[in-house]
């Protein structure tokens, strides 16, 4: 029997892409998940589109946050009322290609493995763009250097590790939750197949110092570095950023 999966997924002002992911949710060839989405007070017409397909479908569930808590506390929300094994991530502006789940939860299940993650390819309103093919292992080392775990890509396995929550920041918090993960586990382990589609965030990547103004913060408030190891770790991420925007 398919164990169930719990999808998690924030909402917020995503009208123009939210059916999109629920569609490719729908259209999984695993059949045994539930998608759980916290809408983050939204002020366009999202929640009336998830409550479309909560009417259609019982695996569908909305819940809502009583004020703005960002992506993290959204996921966070979510991840509390999962009931499934397996607590899988999927950002109301990405999507899942149909056999992303069954691939990914059988390698899970085969190799009795913690936290996994997918190769995936890049898209937006022009069209499909280039693949990403991170690495098929990575440690708590090695991640600090790097977040090359694709949030839409991980799905991580409750009845090994618990529920584990993502840090209440607004940017990293995906990094933070697997680095949580990694101090308990040898390594996070990658599927090398294209099972997902990631949309590229034009606003995400205007302000490159705001980037990396997060990413120091990260390394001294969200992982507790001090000044030296976050130094070390901070010029690690900028080349490593700078070599991945190059190409």
């Amino acid at each position: 029997m398919q164990p169930l999966v719990s999808i998690i997924m924030p909402s917020y002002n995503a009208e123009k892409t939210i059916a999109h992911s629920i569609e490719s949710v729908l259209q999984q060839s695993y059949t045994n998940w539930e998608l759980l989405i916290t809408d983050d007070k939204s002020t366009d017409n999202t929640v009336n589109i998830i409550n479309d397909y909560v009417a259609k479908d019982s695996r569908i569930k909305l819940f809502k946050n009583e004020q703005n808590l960002g992506a993290g506390g959204s996921r966070n929300h979510s991840i509390k009322e999962a009931k499934g094994r397996y607590i899988a991530f999927l950002d109301s502006d990405d999507l899942w290609l149909e056999h992303k789940l069954a691939v990914q939860i059988d390698y899970m299940q085969k190799n009795n493995t913690a936290l996994s993650y997918t190769w995936y390819q890049k898209f937006g309103d022009e069209g499909d763009g280039g693949f990403v093919k991170p690495k098929l292992t990575v440690t708590y080392q090695q991640l600090l250097y790097s977040n090359i775990i694709g949030c839409l890509t991980a799905v991580y396995d409750a009845e090994l590790l618990g529920k584990r929550f993502m840090p209440l920041i607004r940017k990293r918090q995906d990094m933070g939750l697997w680095l949580n993960i990694l101090k308990d586990v040898d390594m996070a382990h990658g599927i090398p197949e294209i099972l997902a589609k990631y949309r590229v965030d034009s606003g995400m990547t205007q302000n490159k110092l705001n980037i990396l103004k997060w990413q120091w913060n990260f390394y001294r408030e969200v992982v507790g570095l001090g000044v030296l190891k976050s130094l070390h770790y901070f010029i690690g991420y900028a080349v490593k950023g700078f070599i991945k925007y190059k190409k």
